[in-house]
């Protein structure tokens, strides 16, 4: 069976996560994908979509398709799946609209598709406003990079982590000043932040270290407590919770806001909090920080949960939908 995956962009975080370290696993159980990035030229695309009619499905990931193009690898595709995980029908400037070309365009792509593949709940009913077909298929990880135990501790500092990007980092801003009064009140409290970008802090310890796929877990597997912000908004409702899913795999326990799936994780594996105010934000640094029986119970329960989300299983999952779709 053969498979033509197209992706806007093959280093983005979210096409590795949902559909690049799958591969392998399709490829062992029959089901041989090519992959492409959608060119920016309209001819190449033309000639890629009109390839569609040598393969018994299209795997779509995340990209949203105008007029031309839609009608183009309708017209070639046997079957269109559309895989996304993120809130891509709003902007994210004005994610309390419904008149922007996000939504427009989400919406023409998920009319063209026979399958959609949404990251979880609150997209998949988004999606199912405009096809019938729809799987929820959360965003997982592979777990074994966080199973070590080689970490050492040089110090008794209480690490606090955020792992993100430069676009995210004004989440973790907004809880900063929040993270500076807690210092003032446990000296032994740092911040660790895995990123592109970083902080100006002016109380709290920040240790900076550059994000690096082959040494984010060890970066992780040196922390204490993991922390997930969000904003309230339709855009960030639509967040996967990867973050998180990452702080459970090195077996930690997480203080997050209430936002999107974020408090399902928190609540489905008892190994954290969420926090809105910032009196709740404060309080529970306060109890993970001062309670390390307390971390060490929700840093198991941490690593029981995580199973369900690892690469295997989900890979299992994702190939009988994607079988389905290819008629087996």
């Amino acid at each position: 069976m053969k498979l033509l995956i197209l992706s806007n962009n093959l280093s983005r975080p979210s096409y590795r996560q949902r559909i690049g370290d799958f591969l392998p696993f399709f490829q062992e159980n029959g089901v041989f994908s090519e992959v492409y990035q959608l060119p920016k030229e309209r001819f190449r695309r033309w000639l890629l979509f009109k390839s569609a009619r040598n393969y018994d499905a299209v795997l779509l990931h995340k990209k949203c398709l105008n007029f031309f193009d839609a009608k183009t690898l309708r017209r070639h595709a046997q079957k269109i799946i559309y895989d996304f995980d993120d809130a891509i029908m709003y902007s994210p400037k004005k994610p309390d609209s419904d008149r922007t070309s996000h939504f427009r365009l989400f919406k023409r792509t998920v009319q063209l598709a026979d399958c959609v593949i949404a990251g979880n709940d609150y997209l998949a009913e988004h999606a199912r406003r405009f096809c019938s077909n729809v799987h929820v298929l959360p965003t997982g990880l592979d777990t074994k990079p966080y199973l070590s135990d080689s970490v050492k501790r040089q110090d008794h500092k209480i690490r606090l982590v955020w792992i993100g990007s430069r676009s995210t980092l004004k989440y973790l801003q907004e809880i900063c000043p929040i993270l500076e009064q807690a210092s003032k009140e446990d000296v032994c409290l740092c911040l660790r932040v895995i990123a592109d970008d970083f902080p100006t802090l002016h109380y709290l310890k920040l240790e900076k270290h550059m994000w690096e796929l082959d040494t984010q877990a060890t970066d992780l597997l040196g922390c204490d407590i993991g922390l997930a912000p969000l904003p309230d908004n339709r855009f960030t409702r639509g967040k996967c919770g990867f973050k998180i899913l990452q702080y459970f795999a090195a077996g930690l326990p997480v203080i997050a806001s209430p936002v999107g799936v974020n408090a399902e994780l928190i609540e489905k594996s008892c190994a954290g909090f969420v926090a809105n105010t910032p009196q709740q934000w404060q309080e529970a640094i306060e109890n993970l920080a001062r309670h390390p029986e307390r971390r060490e119970q929700m840093s198991q329960k941490a690593k029981q949960f995580i199973r369900q989300y690892d690469t295997p299983v989900l890979a299992n999952e994702f190939l009988r939908i994607i079988k389905t779709q290819m008629g087996e």
